[in-house]
C-alpha cells in the first residue's frame, strides 16, 4: 500500500518539463544508505531494479483523517508492501512484482543499526527485514531471495500516499464487483469511482474483502499503480509544468531514497520514457507454493513456488516481457475453428467469475449419439476447463438437456461451466466434491467461450498489462 506514490517518482518525470520546474525539488527527499557495506551482490542484468517500499508512517496525518480512514493504531515500523519494478533497458516496458510481505524469508547474519549487536542468520517474515535492519537489510533480503541487483530504493509512508493522490486530482478506479471492508472503511459498489487521497488508502489497504486476504490486496495495489500511470501519463500532468510542479513537490516532501536517486535520474528516466502508457506495464505477483507455511516461532507464511519463481526474476534479469503476447496483438493466427482472429473470439467470451482452468470436469455421454461425450470433452478443454479427457457413458442415455451436477461448495464453478453450455441444467448434488459432473444431453449444441472476469484470475502467477486492469477509456 502506498507504493504507487514511490512508482510516480518514475512516472511523473516522464514529462521532461526541464531543470527550471525540477530545480530543487529533491532537497525535500530523504536521503539512506541502502547499500552501506553491502559485499556478494548479484551480478547486473539489464535494464533498471528499483525496490520501492511502503511503511505505515502517518505523523503527518489529522485526527479527522485517522478516524475517517480507519488510521487508528501505533506505527509497527515495518514494510507492509514490497514491490520490485524493472525498467527495461529500452524505457518501453515497466515490469511490477510484488512480493507478499508474509513471505517467508532468512534473513542474512547482521548487525543491529542502533545498539549494533550482531545477528545471525534466521528466518523471519518479509516484512520483519526493515524492522529489523531497515533499508539495507531489506535490500540485502530482497537480492537474496530473487538474485537480481537492485539499482535504486524507495520509500513512501500513508502522507505521502494520500497527500499525492489528491494533488493529481485523484486517481479513477473500476471494480466489477462489491468491495467492502469494515477494517479499512472501504465500501465501494460496482462501477467506477474516482478515489480522493484518503481513499486510495482504503483501497489499497483493504485485505478483508475476499477469501485472497494479502494477495488479492497485491492484486489491487498493481491495479491502482497501473490507475496512477494512466492519470499521470493521460491526464495532463506530465505536460503542465505547473501540476507537475505541484504533484511532484507534495510527494518528495515525505519520500525516502537512496543518494543516488533525484531529479536528475528523474529527467533522465522521463527522456527515455515519454511514450509510457498503461499498455507499458505488467504487472505480477510472485508464485505461492504454500499461501499458509507454518514455521515454528513465527507462525503462518507465504511459501514461494521456488521453481516457478526462479524463471520469474530470471526472466526480469534477462530484460523479458512477464506477460505473454495477448490473442489479437501482432497477426494473431486463427481459433481452433478457423472463424476468425483469436483476438475476436476472445471480445466474444462470456465473462465469469471463476477462471475455466482452475475448473476439473468429468464429462458423460447421456445421448445415443456415437462420440458426443469425446466432442463435448474437447470443446470445454479447448475453452480452457481442466477435463479428465477420459469421458465416459452416462447411466442413463436418454438425457435431452445437458446437465451440470456440482457440489454446493463450489457454486460458483458451476455457474461459470453453465455460461460455457447454454441451455444446461444445474443440479446440486451434496458431497460431490470439486469435480463438476457434465452430462451431454441430445439437445447439446456448442460450448461458448469463457473468459475471467478479472484478468489476474486467468492463472496462477499470471502477468497483465496495465491497460487490462485499469478503466476503459
Amino acid at each position: 500500500m502506498r507504493i504507487a506514490a514511490g512508482l510516480s517518482l518514475v512516472v511523473l518525470g516522464a514529462g521532461a518539463v526541464g531543470h527550471a520546474v525540477m530545480t530543487g525539488l529533491d532537497t525535500g527527499i530523504e536521503r539512506v544508505d541502502p547499500f552501506k557495506d553491502m559485499k556478494n551482490r548479484p551480478q547486473a542484468g539489464h535494464g533498471l531494479n528499483l525496490l520501492l517500499v511502503g511503511t505505515d508512517g502517518r505523523a503527518k496525518i489529522s485526527p479527522e483523517e485517522k478516524r475517517d480512514y480507519r488510521l487508528g493504531g501505533a506505527p509497527c515500523h515495518c514494510t507492509d508492501t514490497i514491490m520490485l519494478v524493472h525498467l527495461s533497458a529500452d524505457r518501453e516496458r515497466a515490469s511490477v512484482v510484488s512480493l507478499p510481505r508474509d513471505s517467508y524469508a532468512e534473513l542474512p547474519a547482521h548487525r543491529d543499526p542502533v545498539t549494533g549487536r550482531p545477528h545471525r542468520p534466521h528466518p523471519v517474515k518479509l516484512n520483519a527485514a526493515y524492522a529489523e535492519g531497515g533499508p539495507n537489510l531489506t535490500v540485502r533480503t530482497v537480492e537474496h531471495m530473487t538474485r537480481v541487483k537492485i539499482d535504486h530504493y524507495l520509500e513512501v509512508d500513508f502522507t505521502s500516499f494520500m497527500r499525492t493522490v489528491d494533488a493529481m486530482g485523484g486517481v479513477e478506479i473500476c471494480t466489477a464487483k462489491a468491495l467492502h471492508d469494515q477494517n479499512t472503511g472501504l465500501h465501494l459498489v460496482p462501477g467506477s469511482h474516482r478515489l480522493s487521497g484518503g481513499q486510495a488508502l482504503q483501497y489499497v489497504r483493504s485485505r478483508h474483502v475476499d477469501g485472497a486476504s494479502d494477495l488479492g490486496r497485491m492484486q489491487r495495489q498493481q491495479r491502482f499503480v497501473a490507475a496512477l500511470i494512466k492519470q499521470a501519463t493521460g491526464g495532463g500532468v506530465l505536460l503542465n509544468p505547473v501540476k507537475f510542479k505541484e504533484v511532484s513537490s507534495t510527494l518528495l516532501g515525505s519520500v525516502r531514497a537512496d543518494r543516488d536517486f533525484g531529479s536528475e535520474q528523474m529527467l533522465a528516466l522521463g527522456r527515455a520514457m515519454r511514450g509510457f502508457t498503461p499498455s507499458s506495464s505488467e504487472f505480477a505477483s510472485v508464485p505461492v507454493g504454500d499461501p499458509s507455511y507454518p514455521v515454528k516461532g513465527i507462525g503462518s507464511t507465504v511459501k514461494w513456488d521456488e521453481p516457478k519463481a526462479a524463471l520469474l526474476f530470471d526472466a526480469l534479469r534477462q530484460d523479458r516481457p512477464l506477460a505473454p503476447a495477448r490473442p489479437g496483438q501482432g497477426g494473431a493466427g486463427q481459433d481452433g475453428a478457423g472463424r476468425g482472429g483469436a483476438g475476436q473470439e476472445r471480445a466474444a467470451a462470456v465473462p465469469v467469475d471463476v477462471p475455466p482452468q482452475q475448473i476439473r470436469i468429468q464429462v458423460e455421454n447421456g445421448s445415443r449419439i456415437d462420440g458426443l461425450g469425446g466432442q463435448v470433452d474437447a470443446a470445454l478443454r479447448a475453452t480452457g476447463f481442466d477435463t479428465t479427457g477420459a469421458p465416459g457413458n452416462a447411466a442413463s442415455r436418454d438425457v435431452r438437456r445437458t446437465v451440470i451436477a456440482y457440489d454446493p461448495r463450489w457454486d460458483r464453478s458451476a455457474r461459470t461451466v453453465a455460461a460455457a453450455l447454454p441451455g444446461s441444467e444445474l443440479r446440486a448434488v451434496a458431497g460431490q466434491g470439486r469435480t463438476v459432473l457434465v452430462t451431454a444431453g441430445s439437445e447439446y449444441r456448442k460450448v461458448v467461450p469463457v473468459r475471467p472476469e478479472d484478468p489476474y484470475e486467468g492463472g496462477e502467477g499470471r502477468a497483465v498489462t496495465g491497460d487490462q486492469v485499469v478503466c476503459g477509456p
